[in-house]
């Protein structure tokens, strides 16, 4: 079990990766027309707008302490009115690619961190676990499987009466994500993605990222 250091270093990279996350998708609605989010008081940098008791706070926790190496979580989801949104269609695609976008510049923020802080200290390793869990949220979140943003944007793609049809799987969607990573899926999956990004990262900013975040977090 990890200890309170280690809870304490996890907690903020945590916390925000997955509540900036929800938060641009309503600012980047805002600005395709559909201001249901900002009306709600969505747009937002305060986390405490978006938690989500169970996924924001206990399923995170629950991984972080069991040690499975594998985090994710949400918060609780922007409401977005599509009807809304003008130009729709396009309209929707980046809305749903908001969220793991403003993960991946969290990534970038938390790689300008490490740089700048000594190596061996809780800044660093904080700065590591940042890195990893904003690229790893933003690689699950781009899964092509309902309700993952992924799927929106597949959906939009995808003429009507597929689209319709596709979207009927979002039912089925936390049932499918449970058995993928029951089977092991992810190790095939979701892993070799998040290492080519940090390598990306790694290319750069001139620093072995890869080996920051394995050092930090891992070792």
């Amino acid at each position: 079990m990890p200890d309170f250091q280690t809870l304490f270093i996890w907690i903020i990279p945590v916390l925000f990766a997955i509540t900036l996350h929800e938060a641009a998708h309503g600012w980047v609605a805002s600005k395709f027309g559909d201001h249901t989010a900002r009306m709600m008081g969505r747009v937002t940098l305060n986390p405490v707008k978006h938690i989500d008791p169970v996924g924001t706070i206990i399923v995170p926790a629950a991984l972080i302490i069991t040690g499975v190496g594998f985090i994710f979580g949400w918060a609780k989801p922007v409401p977005i009115n599509s009807r809304a949104l003008k130009p729709q269609k396009s309209g929707m695609i980046y809305v749903a690619i908001a969220g793991p976008g403003a993960n991946l510049v969290m990534a970038f923020g938390w790689l300008i961190i490490a740089y700048f802080a000594g190596a061996g200290t809780i800044l660093v390793k904080m700065a590591a676990a940042g890195i990893y869990i904003n690229v790893l949220l933003a690689v699950f979140n781009l899964l092509p499987i309902p309700p993952l943003d992924g799927s929106r944007v597949i959906s939009e793609l995808l003429p009507g009466p597929l689209s319709y049809k596709y979207n009927q799987l979002e039912q089925y969607g936390f049932l499918i994500l449970l058995g993928l990573m029951y089977a092991g899926a992810f190790a095939y999956i979701v892993w070799p993605i998040v290492l080519l990004v940090l390598d990306f990262l790694s290319f750069f900013s001139q620093i072995d990222v890869t080996n920051l975040v394995f050092r930090n977090i891992f070792s």
